[in-house]
């Protein structure tokens, strides 16, 4: 069991994350940790897992807890023994085995007699049995390391894992090994994903807002129609609010002029009386102050409920969304773009795919390049780009004005500032006020315009990416989404969809998500083996 109490994180700057959450996960639970690409998530798990400390607060957890982290760069210089915190247990077990056995060994080993078997055993059902425990971290692939940490589960036994977007790097059939994992596991797990498939197979969502933890009983597709009665209710309760604020508002301009009326009317007849200076001034103050008074009344009714209606457009989903609109392609339905016969590369003297592959691209496909990891995807999108040429067979393309959003996010200068790179794809086009609306749109507010691009994460990157794409007054004829949900939040990867379903052009998309290539409406694949 985990347990939470009055947890707070402040950043180093002074900014609050997150403030007295309270939540408790129960034994055996399968719980999704969900919410906003800067709500805390990934810190959250941290201070979880122990590596981060809470600014205030207690975390009581029953149990051995173990984290399979999202980002994996920290743990290159390390070996593969060595992330898996197995290596000193692994020396100490080869030592006594070699009868050098010490006090110190025994007490390492801890009675763990089949340790060696049962990293063997944990490395091949994840298809790793090939790597060596002594193999540094920096030569895998993302995928492999994705699978290392995961192996580490069985290798570890731990009570509580915790999963930092599993899925982001696995291949179709890795995912599929996570999904069994999931629904088999009779361990207390806590998730942080955007793959709704996996969030299905989860019992529990935990949302993680500014205003703390709110648990849902039920699965994310539960969660969503939860959430979908409550933002009615939200938009309703706006609808409400907003036509008091206007009602008030009536109220109060007729009430000033009934009053400048009667004050009117008074000072007249005062004046008719032939009544003294002195008289006339101190009636004139007191219908200054009445009215003054009337006005203090009214504004703090019309500020309350103003500040009313600020929460709840806050707390609409709309409120954290990205406004997306791309243009259309030039280009008629149709039009060959790209014609592909018995293509295929050769690496050291070996072709990459075992059968050359024959494919066209027409515009207005939508076309996923599926394979597994390793499998060549981005040498045919370079091919695709006329940045690579085949060894063998022809490839025909058309000069059609492509954008590739990679996940290296390649367009994107790390030496510019947001602003700086938003105007670099502006052309001129937008003044200066019009690019900035553009970036807001987008999530970027006024104190990110200077940030550096090189200190943004995964998701703004992405989220810089696609205002990239609106940004530029000639709409791409074809558009290559290289993993494009890896780094966005539920929420704006809905967006994305909506945005991709409305462009009239061709699209061209590597993802082993394929919950998303259905919603987006996938007709066509390229597959490589």
């Amino acid at each position: 069991m985990l347990n939470l109490h009055n947890i707070t994180y402040t950043h180093p700057d002074g900014d609050v994350l997150f403030s007295d959450l309270n939540f408790i996960v129960n034994k055996q639970d399968k719980v999704a940790l969900i919410g906003s690409n800067s709500a805390g998530k990934s810190t959250l798990l941290n201070i979880l897992a122990r590596e981060l400390e809470p600014s205030s607060g207690l975390v009581k957890a029953e149990g051995r807890v173990y984290r399979v982290p999202q980002l994996f760069g920290q743990f290159n210089d390390l070996s593969i023994a060595q992330v898996l915190q197995v290596q000193d247990k692994l020396h100490a077990f080869k030592e006594i085995l070699d009868g050098r056995a010490t006090e110190e060994h025994m007490a390492l080993l801890d009675d763990d007699w089949g340790i060696e078997d049962r990293c063997k055993q944990a490395l091949a059902h994840w298809n790793l049995e090939n790597l060596d425990l002594s193999q540094k971290m920096a030569a895998l692939s993302g995928g492999q390391k994705a699978r290392i940490f995961l192996a580490g589960i069985d290798i570890c036994e731990p009570e509580i894992v915790l999963l930092d977007e599993p899925s982001n790097h696995l291949d179709l059939a890795s995912r599929t090994m996570l999904y069994d994992y999931i629904t088999l596991a009779r361990q207390t797990l806590i998730v942080v994903s955007h793959d709704r498939i996996l969030l299905n197979l989860l019992n529990k969502m935990y949302e993680l807002s500014h205003s703390g933890v709110r648990m849902y009983g039920g699965n994310y597709d539960f969660y969503t129609a939860q959430k979908k009665i409550e933002n009615e209710a939200l938009a309703h309760d706006l609808h409400s609010k907003e036509k008091a604020l206007r009602k008030a508002k009536e109220t109060e301009r007729a009430s000033l002029e009934r009053q400048q009326k009667l004050d009117a009317r008074g000072k007249k007849k005062q004046e008719k009386a032939g009544m003294p200076k002195i008289l006339l001034n101190t009636f004139k103050n007191k219908a200054e102050k009445s009215t003054s008074q009337m006005k203090e009344i009214h504004a703090e009714k019309t500020g309350l409920i103003s500040k009313e209606i600020v929460q709840l457009r806050e707390a609409l989903p709309d409120a954290g969304r990205m406004k997306i609109d791309l243009d259309h392609s030039a280009l008629h339905k149709g039009k060959v773009l790209v014609d592909a016969k018995s293509v295929n590369i050769t690496y050291d003297g070996n072709p990459l795919w075992k059968q050359a592959l024959n494919f066209q691209m027409v515009s207005g496909d939508r076309i996923a390049l599926k394979g597994a990891n390793g499998s060549g995807k981005t040498s045919l999108i370079k091919m695709i780009l006329g940045d690579l040429q085949p060894q063998t067979g022809v490839i025909n393309r058309v000069v059609a004005r492509t954008v590739c959003i990679d996940q290296e996010y390649s367009l994107i200068d790390a030496n510019l500032s947001v602003y700086e790179q938003a105007q670099w794809y502006n052309s001129g086009i937008l003044q200066e006020h019009e690019v900035k609306i553009r970036l807001s749109r987008f999530l970027f507010s006024r104190d990110d315009w200077d940030k550096r691009c090189g200190t943004l994460s995964g998701g703004e990157k992405m989220r810089l990416m696609l205002c990239i794409l609106v940004l530029n007054h000639k709409a791409p004829d074809m558009v290559i989404l290289d993993e494009p949900t890896n780094n966005l939040d539920i929420q704006n990867m809905e967006m994305l969809t909506e945005a991709i379903n409305e462009y009239q052009g061709t699209l061209l998309v590597v993802s082993h998500d394929e919950y998303f290539l259905k919603q987006i409406n996938v007709e066509k694949s390229i597959t490589q083996s």
